[in-house]
């Protein structure tokens, strides 16, 4: 038996899901790496799902449990055409048919769990939350081409947030807060990034923000991995997409490049932020930074991907006080906005319009 299944936890029914997360969507499920040689049991939308790869190479996922006596498939083990109960020994195909019975030769027609459809791109994983049972998905699953860039280099990683995935969404298309709580990594001055000019546009569901900051003071991050001097022009771009964050960042050198030229050259690093709901109050934070190198200076990919795992460690401890404090006193309904907040609520009214959008039909 997979050793790593004492980590589940239960979770509400399957059905918890309807109205309360935007459905008929690709959400990002992991990335390539995640998959070796065990099947990997995870939560999205409140639905009990495991992910595998066949022997044969094939990525599959499923859902959680086994038609039998419903121990976790992902308690089990993978084989060559499919995923194999750690109870009782049924092999179920990435279709979700039971393949093999051992001990037995006829096979019910009713043993079978769900199966989702989900893609494997640039080296993330998606996975297709239908509305319908076995909906089949009607876009493709987003490109993400850095990770297959040749002028940049990419690590990754993930985190489980004991919070609601919207105050991430907040919290990525509103970086006035870096002077504040990135002092160590990405920061920089703090009066500075309060207030930076912000050109927020909307495209159907998509947001952008895109903030300018000429005449910056480079921040650690930026020194430890470019020779920049005592000041530098700093850009942020924030895309904003329900199922993930794409954040383009960087700085050049005063005097060099115009800092709103897509094409400019300087220290770029473009961060991939797959946000995906747990249940209501968790979630999964999978994300990866790809940056460039100066040609005078040593590889810098080790150093950037360890300074953004500890800004990423700073935006844990704050998102999930928040959260308690939220818990405490009453939550969301007593805030007040200001002026940074224009992203974060358009993205809000977005998800609020695709759960509707979700919810079952009301009875007549």
């Amino acid at each position: 038996m997979n050793a790593d299944c004492i980590a589940i936890q239960p979770i509400p029914p399957a059905a918890a899901s309807r109205g309360r997360f935007p459905l008929n969507q690709w959400y990002m499920a992991g990335f390539s790496s995640d998959l070796t040689d065990k099947p990997v049991g995870r939560t999205f939308l409140n639905q009990k799902v495991v992910l595998f790869r066949t022997g044969e190479g094939q990525v599959a996922a499923l859902e959680d449990r086994c038609c039998h006596r419903s121990l976790p498939l992902s308690c089990g083990s993978v084989e060559a055409s499919g995923v194999r109960c750690g109870y009782h020994g049924m092999l179920y195909a990435p279709t979700g048919v039971c393949i093999e019975i051992p001990g037995q030769d006829r096979i019910p027609g009713k043993a079978r769990v769900k199966a989702y459809h989900v893609a494997e791109k640039n080296h993330i994983l998606w996975i297709w939350m239908p509305k319908e049972e076995g909906g089949a998905p009607t876009v493709e699953a987003p490109d993400y081409p850095w990770h297959d860039d040749p002028r940049y280099k990419f690590g990754s990683g993930q985190y489980h947030y004991n919070a609601p995935w919207q105050l991430i969404h907040d919290n990525l298309l509103d970086l006035s807060h870096l002077g504040y709580v990135h002092l160590k990594t990405i920061g920089g001055n703090a009066r500075l990034h309060m207030s930076a000019k912000m050109n927020v546009t909307q495209d159907g569901d998509k947001v952008k923000v895109v903030r300018l900051m000429p005449g910056s003071t480079p921040p650690p991050t930026y020194k430890a991995a470019w020779p920049f001097g005592e000041t530098c022009d700093r850009w942020q771009e924030i895309e904003f997409e329900l199922s993930h964050l794409r954040i383009w960042t960087g700085a050049v050198e005063p005097g060099t490049d115009a800092i709103d030229d897509p094409e400019r050259g300087g220290f770029h690093m473009r961060g991939l932020h797959g946000i995906t709901p747990e249940t209501e109050e968790t979630c999964h934070y999978f994300w990866s930074m790809s940056s460039t190198r100066h040609p005078d200076m040593p590889e810098n990919i080790e150093a950037v991907i360890e300074q953004t795992a500890f800004t990423f460690d700073e935006d844990r401890v704050v998102i999930e006080e928040q959260y308690r404090n939220m818990q405490r006193f009453g939550g969301k309904p007593s805030w007040i906005d200001i002026h940074v907040d224009v992203g974060g609520n358009r993205a809000r009214r977005i998800v609020e319009r695709l759960t509707a959008a979700s919810a079952d039909p009301q009875p007549a």
